[in-house]
C-alpha cells in the first residue's frame, strides 16, 4: 500500500476517535458510491453530518476547505442524496471538513464545522 493511502487511513481512524469522543454516533466509514467513497458518515443531535477528512504530514498545505475541490463538493453532496436515499433518512444534513496533520508523531486536529453548502454549488 501507497504511503499516501497509509497515512489517509491513520487520518480517518484518528478522525473516527476524535468524533466519538465528541458524541459524534458513527454510521459508515468509507461508505462506497459508485467508484468513489464518503469518508465518514455521522449522527449528532438528530443532524446527518458527512465529513471529509484530509490527512497531511507536513502544514505547508492549502486550507482544507480549499483542498475540497468543487468537483469533490458535487460528488460528496450526490453520494450524501444516494446515502439518505438508500437508508431512508429524514435529517437535515451538514457537511464537515477534518483537517489533520502529523508531524514528528504530533497530530494536529481542525473540525471545520459546515465546510459548505450544496445551495452554494
Amino acid at each position: 500500500m501507497a504511503d499516501h493511502n497509509i497515512l489517509g487511513e491513520k487520518g480517518e481512524e484518528i478522525a473516527r476517535e476524535f468524533l466519538i469522543k465528541n458524541a459524534y454516533e458513527i454510521r459508515h466509514s468509507n461508505w462506497r458510491y459508485r467508484k468513489k467513497e464518503i469518508d465518514i458518515v455521522t449522527i449528532k443531535n438528530n443532524l446527518l453530518v458527512v465529513v471529509e477528512v484530509k490527512t497531511r504530514s507536513n502544514d505547508y498545505f492549502e486550507n482544507p476547505k480549499e483542498a475540497v475541490t468543487r468537483n469533490k463538493q458535487k460528488f460528496i453532496i450526490n453520494a450524501t442524496d444516494a446515502y439518505i436515499t438508500e437508508f431512508d433518512l429524514n435529517l437535515e444534513v451538514r457537511f464537515d471538513v477534518i483537517a489533520i496533520t502529523i508531524i514528528n508523531g504530533k497530530t494536529k486536529i481542525e473540525h471545520i464545522k459546515d465546510a459548505f453548502q450544496p445551495s452554494l454549488l
